[in-house]
């Protein structure tokens, strides 16, 4: 029992983690459902401030991150949260396209233009 236990958590360790901050509780569903199917460690924020707070704990692989969130702009936090966590890659959501921050130079950085399918997510992961 122990040793099962020991390699739970070595395997759920290895697992890729996804935070996804926004807004429409429906398109975090579906993305949720998604990468949990692909056994991805997903956390899930909608607002601004918890999605700070939660890259912060969780430090995801992967972050996707709405534009326009109730409390800000999402995307106006884009290059503090690249200097903190270069590590990540970046995943910027939008119903429209937005002009980039300019102090992102660097980052791993991908556009998803709302809606977003599912299809569209298997090209990519």
């Amino acid at each position: 029992m122990y040793f099962a236990a020991q390699l739970l958590n070595i395997v759920i360790g290895m697992r890729k983690k996804v935070l996804i901050i926004d807004d429409e509780v429906d398109l975090c569903l579906l993305m949720k459902t998604y990468f949990l199917r692909k056994n991805y460690e997903v956390y899930v924020a909608h607002t601004l401030a918890d999605g700070v707070n939660r890259l912060n704990e969780v430090e995801p692989d992967f972050l996707f991150i709405d534009y326009n969130l109730p409390d800000g702009l999402g995307w106006d936090k884009l290059p503090d949260m690249f200097h903190q966590h270069p590590e990540i890659h970046f995943h910027l959501i939008s119903a429209f396209r937005p002009t980039l921050p300019n102090d992102i130079t660097g980052s791993k950085l991908t556009i998803w233009e709302k809606p977003i399918s599912l299809k569209a997510l298997d090209h990519y992961f």
